[in-house]
């Protein structure tokens, strides 16, 4: 059989690539995941800041207004009594929130370790983004 086609001269041989181009494409690949989970990181730790930002504001808020006598509650107004509870609930969805945030930030700094431990040789590259602090 492979007579037959050697002396029809229709083989076709197939080159391999370099490993060094084999190499090169790798980290390309790595690189591109690497730079998708620094943004999401980077996504994630931004709106945390900013939102504690906003919940730390709002606790100041709600601590002004609600008073500091032990009775301030028998004598408060009904409209000051519906922004506390509005600040309350903005409080509280702040927190849940950052509680969420600050899972999330972990599974991707999971995911940073999981790629770089994955791929060894990732940091020795000239072409590899620069490590950024994870906080």
């Amino acid at each position: 059989m492979f007579q037959r086609l050697l002396k029809a001269g229709s083989v076709v041989y197939s080159k391999a690539r370099s490993s060094s181009r084999d190499t090169e494409r790798d980290r390309a690949r790595a690189t591109s995941i690497f730079r998708s989970i620094e943004d999401a990181l980077e996504g994630a730790m931004a709106e945390q800041a900013g939102l504690k930002s906003r919940t730390d504001e709002a606790l100041a808020r709600s601590a002004v207004t609600l008073g500091n006598d032990s009775d301030e509650y028998l004598t408060r107004d009904p409209e000051d009594n519906h922004y506390q509870n509005l600040l309350g609930n903005e409080i509280a969805e702040g927190q849940r929130r950052l509680n969420e945030l600050e899972v999330t930030i972990k599974h991707i700094q999971f995911l940073k370790t999981a790629l770089v431990t994955r791929f060894p040789d990732f940091g020795l590259g000239h072409n590899t983004p620069p490590a950024k602090d994870i906080g």
